[in-house]
C-alpha cells in the first residue's frame, strides 16, 4: 500500500488500515464484462459486431419496440412474421407460453437436446452449422430441436447462458434484461439454441414475467437440468432435522 493511500486512511486503527480494500469503478472491455460479471442486453446488441470471439454460436439478442403511452401505459412488438431477426434465421415458434418468476427467484440451468442427424459426429454437426456456414439457417432442425425466443414483460431478468455442445468453445454470456414496463435499451428478446444451457434470475423490484415461443411443442423428456437446486427452497434446519429424526 503506497504512503499516499496510508495518509488518506490514518485516522483509522492499524488493523483496519491493513485489510482495507476500495472498490474499483474501472471497467473492464466488453467482451470481458459480457463473460464474466455481466452487461446490459442494450448494450450487448449495440456491441455485438466486436463480440465474435465470445458470443455463443446461434445465440440472438435483438431490441424490442415498446412504444411508451404517457399516462395510460405502453405498446410493445413481439415480433413480425416478415423482417427482423426471426424472420432472417427462419424461426417461426410452434407454441407460445407464458411465466411468471416472483422477486428474488431463480430457474436453471436448464436445458434442451439438440438433434444430432443419424451417422453423423455431433462436433462436425455443430461446426458445419455454426461455424462453417453459419448463415445457411434452413440447415438448423428448428422442427425436430427445441429452440426457445424469451421475451420479457415485467421486472429484470439476469440472464447466463453458457455453451455445452460437443465441440463448441467453453463460452459464457451473462446479460439483464428490463421488462417492457422499464423502458430502455435493455428491452431485448433472446434466441437459445439447444445445448446451451440457461439460467434465469429476477433481480428487479417488481416480479419477471416473460412470454416465450419454441420451435416445437413442449416435451417434458427435453428438459434438462443441470444444478437446479435454486429451485427447491430448503425447510428450516430444525424442520429438517425433525423430520429426519422420526
Amino acid at each position: 500500500m503506497n504512503s499516499a493511500y496510508n495518509d488518506r486512511w490514518k485516522g483509522l486503527k492499524a488493523s483496519a488500515r491493513a485489510r482495507l480494500e476500495t472498490r474499483d469503478y474501472s471497467k473492464a472491455s466488453l467482451p470481458e464484462r459480457l463473460a464474466t460479471v455481466g452487461v446490459g442486453g442494450g448494450e450487448a446488441v449495440v456491441g455485438k459486431g466486436g463480440l465474435s470471439k465470445v458470443w455463443i454460436p446461434g445465440v440472438e439478442i435483438f431490441s424490442r419496440r415498446v412504444f411508451q403511452q404517457k399516462g395510460r401505459g405502453y405498446f410493445a412488438e413481439l415480433g413480425r412474421l416478415n423482417e427482423g431477426i426471426l424472420h432472417q434465421i427462419g424461426i417461426e415458434p410452434k407454441q407460445w407460453a407464458s411465466a411468471l418468476m416472483h422477486r428474488d427467484s431463480a430457474k436453471g440451468f436448464h436445458i434442451h437436446p439438440p438433434h444430432i442427424p443419424e451417422g453423423v459426429n455431433a462436433a462436425d454437426w455443430f461446426q458445419r452449422l455454426f461455424v462453417e456456414t453459419p448463415e445457411e439457417f434452413s440447415q438448423r432442425p428448428y422442427d425436430r430441436e427445441q429452440w426457445d425466443v424469451m421475451f420479457f414483460l415485467t421486472g429484470i431478468c439476469e440472464m447466463i447462458l453458457t455453451d455445452e455442445r460437443d465441440g463448441m468453445p467453453n463460452r459464457t454470456m451473462r446479460i439483464s434484461i428490463s421488462g417492457d414496463s422499464l423502458p430502455g435499451p435493455d428491452n431485448v428478446a433472446v434466441v437459445i439454441p439447444p445445448g446451451v444451457a440457461h439460467a434465469l434470475r429476477s433481480i428487479g423490484q417488481q416480479d419477471l414475467i416473460m412470454v416465450y415461443g419454441t420451435t416445437t411443442s413442449f416435451n417434458p423428456d427435453w428438459e434438462g437440468r443441470i444444478e437446479s437446486g435454486v429451485e427447491n427452497a430448503p425447510l428450516p434446519s430444525d424442520w429438517t432435522s425433525y423430520l429426519e429424526s422420526r
